[in-house]
């Protein structure tokens, strides 16, 4: 009995089952998952879309944004340090870099980190996520938002990519999924814009999603960084509260062989970064660039 009726309360998303508030997330109709609520500490419906910040006994706060959930501070740094790290060492000399979106911090925070960097533009469409992450979340951003190096302006990414007229030596799309509307954002006219703010051997990334759910996805966005750069391909890294496997961070750069790089000059530059990392290693950083046969066969085509 008490199985059929957890089975049911999984079927009807947010609920009150034995006492206990369940939030539900659905991203593909056969598969959801949800998460203990023991407190919501912030909800708000913005003329944008739908906040809430809820307190989950694993995983510590947890924010979604129409349903979705974007980050938990309990697994959160994987997808940071990942995000950023990877194409700053890569890079090696970082002075100016370009976000978009992450208005959790959390980037800026990883962005912070390099001793190199003297200036970072991070675009957010919608003010309201950056207030109330810092008031609600400041774990994320430990203070990011006030250092000096940073420029915050509140546009749509693909207008101030389009309109700007500045260079940066990599370039983050921290948005949501490639779905929805976050979509415009994994357009080739999107990285074609991204193109061309890059500085000589610049650096593209962002999260692409889940490969094995979001195969589609994974093809086309591939397809539309290709029409722009030299090279397109993807790395991975494994974070818990995305359901699905692991997720997939688009790489397009038109440096010549930057995934060369060896692990004892990650390890040299990374001694130019601040702080220690709880997943990014340069290890982890080479194996990242491996992608398992399913997704290369879904790249080329040829998966049956």
């Amino acid at each position: 009995m008490k199985n059929w009726m957890f089975a049911l309360s999984m079927m009807c998303g947010s609920l009150a089952a034995y006492g206990e508030s369940w939030y539900g997330e659905t991203l593909h109709p056969e598969w959801r998952q949800t998460f203990l609520v023991e407190e919501i500490l912030y909800e708000e419906k913005t003329e944008l879309q739908h906040l809430i910040i809820f307190n989950n006994p694993l995983f510590g706060k947890v924010l979604a944004l129409d349903g979705v959930i974007q980050l938990t501070e309990g697994d959160e740094f994987v997808y940071h340090e990942m995000l950023i790290h990877v194409p700053f060492l890569t890079h090696g000399n970082v002075k100016t870099a370009l976000v978009i979106g992450g208005g959790d911090g959390g980037s800026l925070r990883e962005i912070l980190k390099h001793k190199t960097l003297e200036s970072v533009v991070l675009v957010e469409i919608d003010p309201s996520v950056i207030e109330f992450t810092k008031k609600h979340l400041p774990s994320l951003s430990q203070g990011a938002f006030d250092d000096p190096r940073v420029e915050i302006v509140i546009q749509d990414g693909c207008q101030y990519v389009k309109n700007c007229q500045e260079k940066y030596d990599v370039i983050v799309c921290d948005s949501t999924d490639p779905i929805g509307p976050g979509e415009v954002l994994f357009t080739s006219e999107f990285y074609g814009d991204c193109h061309q703010l890059l500085s000589d051997g610049g650096i593209f990334v962002n999260q692409s999603g889940v490969p094995y759910l979001q195969k589609e996805e994974c093809v086309r966005v591939n397809k539309n960084l290709k029409d722009h750069f030299k090279t397109a391909t993807y790395y991975i890294g494994a974070v818990p509260t995305y359901a699905g496997g692991f997720m997939a961070f688009g790489w397009a750069t038109d440096r010549e062989e930057a995934q060369a790089i060896s692990i004892e000059e990650l390890k040299e530059r990374l001694g130019d970064v601040a702080g220690e990392m709880k997943y990014y290693t340069p290890e982890v950083h080479k194996a990242s660039f491996a992608l398992p046969n399913f997704m290369i066969k879904t790249l080329n085509g040829s998966e049956s």
